[in-house]
């Protein structure tokens, strides 16, 4: 027992002090006039070219932006996103499942934050993990796609019950798949009754218009 109580212990140590460098970022962040936005979600939901499309979109209206890539291992999403001309910083977690408020405030000494309107910290693909730890980010978007099915919401509430926005990608899919996209919708409003959810198509922009201004509301 006296094992358990030591372990609980430790992680809500960890937890509080994620908090706590959570409020540093955030607080960083405002001075600079840098709106941050948390993309989690799974692998292979499209995180990556949502943000693409989203840079796209936001660099047209004249929109600085930047963004952070956190993955286990490669720098593969942060290879596509410096490819639309934009800031980026890599981060490796190992064995870690998630990125946490320690090592975004760390990415953030390689930026002049001074000359960016809008950074994108794309979480490592998991939606458990990210749930617990917070980053400092304005907002928290979860990303899922029609391919993971459509109890999705049900399997990991906490992680919907976390998020500002979601995103149900992939919505082209759907039929193929054999996923009716308003049970995901359904299953989230009964966690979220007033949460903002968006089905989108990332590889033909559908619905992401309508996400960004959500977004940047």
């Amino acid at each position: 027992m006296h094992g358990g109580s030591g372990v609980i212990s430790l992680e809500k140590d960890i937890l509080r002090r994620n908090e706590e460098l959570a409020a540093e970022v955030r607080e960083l962040l405002r001075r600079s006039g840098v709106r941050a936005f948390d993309i989690m979600g799974s692998v292979g939901s499209g995180k990556t070219t949502i943000i693409e499309q989203l840079v796209d979109m936001l660099k047209a209206e004249g929109v600085r932006c930047a963004a952070i890539t956190g993955d286990v291992a490669g720098d593969c999403d942060y290879q596509r996103l410096v490819q639309h001309g934009i800031p980026a910083k890599n981060i490796n977690t190992g064995k870690q499942c998630h990125l946490d408020s320690h090592l975004v405030l760390h990415a953030l000494e390689n930026f002049n934050l001074r000359e960016i309107d809008v950074l994108f910290i794309e979480n490592v693909g998991n939606l458990v993990c990210p749930a617990d730890f917070p980053l400092g980010a304005e907002k928290r978007v979860v990303v899922i796609s029609v391919t993971e099915g459509d109890d999705i919401v049900r399997k990991h509430p906490l992680i919907f019950q976390l998020a500002d926005i979601v995103v149900l990608n992939k919505i082209d899919l759907a039929e193929f798949v054999g996923v009716e996209p308003q049970t995901v919708v359904k299953d989230f409003r009964k966690i979220s009754p007033n949460g903002k959810i968006f089905l989108t198509n990332a590889k033909s922009g559908e619905g992401l218009a309508e996400f960004k201004n959500a977004l940047l509301s």
